[in-house]
């Protein structure tokens, strides 16, 4: 295992104790509002100071972009990408179904990630140019071309419902030619999934790079694909770039998530 990766991994798994600590616990959670149907929990920021106090044990000079602390910047060569808790509300209902997402981006491309279930104790890793695994062994994306019988993922603009209409119309398309279509609450372990071939595609606008990140990487060295709405791809730059204004990431292997994008263009 690479070194950086290794060192990611004992910090999701330090964090996912945190994390399993709090899911046994929830009436203790002090639960703030951040936005509209977005929450924060004492136990994604507990996680995240977990997370880089690991990292910055073997790496003090790294720079951090983090969902709850922000960005810590000191050397830009390396950077990690960090959401302590992915599916926060899933965590607050008590619903086992969220992640610890890390990942390292070198030279401002995606180099390493995790992302660890600490409920189910799954835990998806991969290097760049090195394959990508879930518990140490291979995992590979759906080899699946047509949506027919297709079981894909997705999410709603919970967040902006001023996009309602255009992301029905859209899940409608593609959900009249898929077999079904999951909604997790879980960006991360969608992509994860994805990733390991549990769901043939996977769409959703909104995210942010620490949602993404991981995923990404993940997707990417199992043999999928990634694009934007339009079919562009690295979604996850165009975010770094300008926080805020991805045009929504799709995965899956590449046939799935042509013929995804044709229907997000109607």
């Amino acid at each position: 295992m690479h070194h950086m990766l290794n060192i990611a991994v004992r910090a999701a798994r330090s964090a996912g104790s945190v994390i399993a600590r709090g899911f046994e616990n929830r009436d203790e959670l002090n639960i703030e509002q951040k936005g509209i149907n977005d929450f924060v929990t004492k136990i994604d920021k507990e996680a995240e100071a977990t997370i880089i106090d690991k990292i910055q044990q073997a790496y003090p000079d790294h720079s951090f972009i983090c969902e709850e602390g922000g960005s810590i910047e000191k050397n830009p060569e390396f950077t990690w990408v960090i959401d302590p808790l992915d599916g926060t509300t899933n965590f607050i209902q008590g619903i086992p179904h969220f992640a610890v997402s890390i990942a390292l981006l070198h030279k401002g491309k995606l180099d390493q990630a995790v992302v660890f279930d600490p409920i189910r104790g799954e835990l998806f890793a991969a290097s760049k140019g090195g394959g990508a695994q879930l518990n140490g062994y291979r995992i590979r994306t759906s080899k699946t071309k047509d949506l027919s019988g297709t079981i894909l993922a997705t999410a709603f603009p919970f967040r902006d419902r001023a996009r309602y209409d255009e992301a029905i119309g859209q899940f409608g398309r593609i959900f009249a030619k898929a077999g079904d279509v999951r909604r997790s609450g879980s960006a991360a372990l969608d992509l994860a999934y994805v990733a390991a071939g549990r769901y043939d595609g996977y769409w959703e606008k909104g995210l942010r790079s620490w949602d993404m990140a991981a995923g990404e990487l993940l997707v990417k060295e199992s043999g999928g694909l990634i694009t934007d709405y339009a079919g562009n791809n690295d979604p996850l730059y165009a975010e770094l770039k300008a926080p805020g204004s991805s045009n929504g990431i799709v995965a899956g292997g590449p046939r799935v998530v042509q013929n995804i994008v044709k229907e997000l263009k109607g």
